[in-house]
């Protein structure tokens, strides 16, 4: 495929564009549009801002007015070409007159697909896979939750150096340091939903809600959902009204993510306790480890993860590591280690 170095500018200016901040991460992609004249000088640009919102080659033909005609678009997505909240993008490009399309990531959603043929048949020159790897990756969990018909799943936990997530006797407050609560409301903000077992409500009590460096709630709050049988006590803070919150009775982790993605959800934060995160590995459903290691030993307790049902050291579960970063203490707090890894291909079920 042949793409002029204006083409490639342009593109990088769109994924620019697709990650604006403040941009919704779901249920819709992240898309950017430039639209470039004949002299590949750029005549105008958008972005979708959100579901219900124009898409991205809407909001750039828009602003080109006229001057769309004959022009190229340069998109990071494959233009839709079904009607929803708003109308097929493949349309409202061939009603404008453009003249050449160029995407980076084909879109495989089964209600969208077809965009780039619809366009063809109309006689607009296409071409596609133009830094497509960057575009899949602004859209990670879209991207895998359209493919795999399931969401992605992130799951995170805080750990002593001996592998302990609470102490002999149950205490738990707090392994993780305050850097690494800040840095674990950061991520649960990138989330669908956060996630955990009926144990965990039982015995923690936590509110599951995303707040601020101030502790304070962000407006946006992730969708709380509590898994298991066993009822939830009207007292316990995830029924507080602070978030909406759903309760899956089904210890069957397919189960719960086969009914989450129907509700558009598209990226889950797993913080459950070990019981509940061993039933995510053994089941082959975690996508994405994030732990939280703290500088203390405690010899005894409550192990991060339970019973794998490994016996030896060769079917030992592998994870590659994807980034380590330093959470350094302040005010006598420790220092933790966050590290970040992805199950290698054989233990992850898509």
């Amino acid at each position: 495929m042949a793409f002029s170095d204006a083409e490639r500018a342009a593109m990088h200016r769109a994924l620019e564009l697709a990650a604006t901040p403040g941009v919704p991460l779901g249920p819709n992609p992240r898309v950017g549009c430039v639209l470039l004249g004949p002299d590949g000088l750029e005549v105008a640009e958008g972005f979708h801002k959100g579901a219900g919102s124009p898409h991205a080659e809407v909001a750039a033909l828009a602003e080109a007015g006229d001057e769309a005609r004959g022009t190229t678009a340069v998109v990071t997505l494959e233009p839709c070409n079904h009607t929803g909240r708003t109308g097929p993008c493949a349309e409202a490009l061939v009603a404008a007159g453009v003249r050449r399309v160029v995407f980076a990531q084909a879109d495989t959603n089964p209600v969208a697909t077809g965009g780039g043929e619809t366009l063809r048949v109309a006689g607009v020159e296409v071409e596609g896979g133009l830094l497509a790897d960057e575009a899949r990756a602004l859209n990670r969990a879209w991207t895998f939750a359209v493919e795999n018909r399931r969401p992605f799943v992130t799951w995170k936990f805080a750990t002593t150096l001996d592998g302990r997530s609470a102490a002999a006797d149950g205490t738990s407050r707090w392994v993780s340091s305050p850097a690494a609560r800040r840095d674990t409301h950061r991520l649960r903000a990138l989330c669908d939903a956060i996630l955990v077992g009926t144990a965990t409500i039982e015995i923690d009590d936590p509110q599951l809600t995303v707040r601020d460096e101030t502790d304070q709630p962000l407006p946006r709050q992730l969708l709380r959902v509590v898994m298991g049988e066993r009822d939830i006590a009207a007292d316990r803070r995830v029924l507080d009204g602070a978030a909406e919150t759903v309760h899956l009775r089904t210890r069957d982790p397919l189960a719960a993510l086969t009914t989450l993605f129907a509700r558009d959800v598209q990226h889950v934060f797993l913080e459950g306790g070990p019981t509940i995160a061993a039933a995510f590995l053994k089941a082959g459903l975690v996508d994405e480890v994030v732990a939280y290691v703290a500088p203390m030993l405690l010899g005894s307790g409550r192990s991060a993860v339970g019973d794998l049902g490994i016996d030896t050291i060769a079917d030992a579960f592998h994870l590659d590591v994807t980034d380590v970063t330093v959470l350094d203490g302040h005010d006598g707090n420790d220092t933790d280690v966050r590290i970040t890894l992805s199950p290698a291909p054989a233990q992850r079920r898509t």
